[in-house]
């Protein structure tokens, strides 16, 4: 990496795909929460977007797009 300064926008993507390379979507989000503060709740919006499958659920639709 060259020793040149980002310009904010790329630092920040970098910054977060590194984030989420080491920790994880859901650790990267916790971290980065840590010092931005939001009114937004990301369990409220997760469960939102997320189909509400349990574990046995889950691992039969797996199971089965690995059959097509």
């Amino acid at each position: 990496m060259s020793g040149l300064l980002l310009e904010p926008a790329e630092l920040r993507a970098r910054g977060f795909d590194a984030l989420v390379k080491n920790l994880g979507w859901v650790n990267a989000v916790r971290f980065i929460q840590q010092f931005e503060r939001s009114s937004r709740d990301y369990t409220t919006e997760r469960d939102a977007i997320l189909p509400s499958w349990d574990a046995s659920e889950m691992m039969q639709r797996m199971n089965a797009s690995e059959m097509r």
